[in-house]
Formats: C-alpha cells, sequence, structure tokens
C-alpha cells in the first residue's frame, strides 16, 4: 500500500470521468465539485444517508425479496 501523491490522486479522480459522466449521465461540472468542493460536496452526500437508506427499505417492502430471503411472511405464501 502506497501514500498517493496530490497528482496519483488527480490521475485516479481523472479516471473516473468515464464512469461519472458518460455512463452515469452525470455532469462533469459535479465531478469537478468533487475535487475542487470536496468537503462540501461529500458533506453533502453523507446529509442524505438517512433518506437514502428510508428509500432502500421502502423498496425492499415493495419487492419483497429481502422478506422472503430471510424467511418472512412473503416466503411462506409461496
Amino acid at each position: 500500500m502506497n501514500e498517493l501523491t496530490y497528482w496519483d490522486r488527480r490521475r485516479i479522480h481523472n479516471l473516473k470521468y468515464y464512469t461519472w459522466v458518460e455512463q452515469m449521465g452525470k455532469s462533469a461540472e459535479e465531478l469537478q465539485a468533487q475535487w475542487y468542493d470536496w468537503p462540501e460536496y461529500w458533506d453533502s452526500i453523507h446529509r442524505q444517508v438517512r433518506t437514502i437508506d428510508e428509500l432502500i427499505e421502502a423498496f425492499n417492502n415493495e419487492v419483497g425479496l429481502l422478506k422472503e430471503l430471510l424467511g418472512g411472511p412473503a416466503a411462506n405464501s409461496m
């Protein structure tokens, strides 16, 4: 394991362009915010954790797969 230099970190950041912008449809500006405005950018993501967890739980409840896998009522009705 190596500690990355500034230029190593910058190179890795620049490699995200294909995945972030071209595949996920995010803006290049948002990608740049990850680098230049990183404290606010990542803090804003972390502030969404509770909402994201609630959305995941709602989705899991709607599709019922988690209950099926854990042997809940959905599994017994099949």
